[in-house]
């Protein structure tokens, strides 16, 4: 059994499915830097110096903090800010993906252009195997 694990576990499709999460998960952490660090505080200062993480809607008298992190030690909180964050990072991962597959699209079409018209040879030999093939 252990055999068939380690067959399973280093065929190629699962080691590129692990290499792909652990290059999503960095990926992901970049781009919550980039809402986070970057993108939130210009949007921030175009508001006024809001902070859209700590922006939440108390769901009991109980919570009277000026802080997501101390309201949720208070009671239960609404936290859309923090909602408002998240969606905006799947957003940006989600294009910043279809630009990349769209790349990587464009230079594929490119790559099928570059392949060369066959040969008399490899004709003859194709219509040969297609002639066989119909038999």
């Amino acid at each position: 059994m252990l055999e068939e694990f380690k067959k399973f576990a280093l065929r190629g499709n699962v080691v590129d499915l692990a290499i792909g999460v652990i290059i999503g998960a960095a990926f992901g952490a970049i781009v919550n830097s980039l809402v986070g660090d970057v993108i939130m505080p210009v949007i921030g200062s175009i508001t006024g110096g809001l902070d859209f993480s700590n922006y939440y809607v108390p769901l009991s008298s109980k919570v009277t903090a000026a802080t997501l992190a101390e309201a949720k030690k208070e009671g239960a909180v609404l936290a859309w800010g923090n909602f408002l964050t998240v969606t905006l990072n799947f957003i940006i991962i989600a294009f910043v993906l279809f630009l990349v597959i769209r790349a990587i699209n464009q230079f594929s079409r490119k790559e099928a252009e570059k392949v060369p018209p066959l040969t008399k040879t490899e004709q003859l030999l194709t219509e040969i195997r297609d002639q066989l093939k119909s038999r």
